[in-house]
């Protein structure tokens, strides 16, 4: 079985890789701001962690299958309304935060011939919406990272992206606090309702398993047709 690093791993789309590697029987360490009490990611070790704060604390692992990076931010208003400050912290905790992550997993990762790093994007980069100026900034770095880092390392770590869609977490609880927000975002999506967060962790540990050893340096949509798909 494998040893996997999950920054992000007690909430929404990271708890959901956690269980699942969990249930495969694979190791996985969760780095996070709090510990979480639910019973189905116990088994997990706990390192508390804080993308605001920058450098990670110490992990005794000498090699990992996998890493994937979760902490993101929904930070929605004018462009003229954005102050230097929130600006500086979607930056922080969705770009700066999973470079350095990756720089204090760099030993571990390149420590074997094969390994596997997921980043999580957002539909908007590609899209442009409304409102989304700070975080399509933040997010469009994760893509420059994650394709760069996949030339810097191959052939012995395969870096991915994935761009999700509205997706019904702690993070976009504010976007779906309704059942009329929950079926007007189900009604922007071809598929006809908004992401889970199983549908992103099924994705996401496919790209880190031997299932996906051809792939790397790819951005992949996971948004219910939203970047594609037009409805008549």
């Amino acid at each position: 079985m494998g040893s996997y690093v999950i920054a992000g791993g007690t909430k929404g789309i990271g708890a959901a890789i956690t269980r699942q590697l969990l249930s495969e029987g694979h190791q996985v360490t969760i780095l996070a701001r709090e510990s979480s009490n639910d019973p189905t990611l116990q088994a997990a070790e706990f390192v508390a962690w804080d993308a605001r704060e920058g450098v990670l604390p110490a992990l005794t692992l000498d090699r990992i299958d996998g890493a994937v990076y979760c902490p993101g931010t929904i930070r929605l208003k004018p462009f003229h309304r954005f102050t230097v400050a929130e600006y500086m912290e979607d930056w922080q905790i969705n770009a700066l935060g999973a470079a350095l992550f990756l720089q204090a997993l760099h030993k571990p990762l390149t420590a074997h011939a094969s390994s596997s790093v997921v980043l999580f994007s957002t539909v908007a980069v590609q899209q442009g919406m409304s409102f989304h100026a700070s975080i399509a900034m933040a997010k469009g770095a994760i893509e420059g990272l994650g394709r760069s880092l996949a030339a810097e390392w191959a052939p012995h770590v395969r870096v991915n992206t994935i761009a999700p869609s509205l997706t019904q977490t702690p993070l976009a609880e504010k976007l779906l606090a309704s059942p009329d927000k929950i079926e007007a975002g189900n009604k922007r999506h071809p598929m006809g309702r908004v992401g889970q967060p199983e549908d992103l962790a099924s994705l996401a540990c496919f790209l880190l398993g031997p299932q996906s050893s051809w792939i790397t340096g790819q951005v992949i949509g996971a948004d219910g047709g939203m970047s594609h798909v037009r409805m008549i």
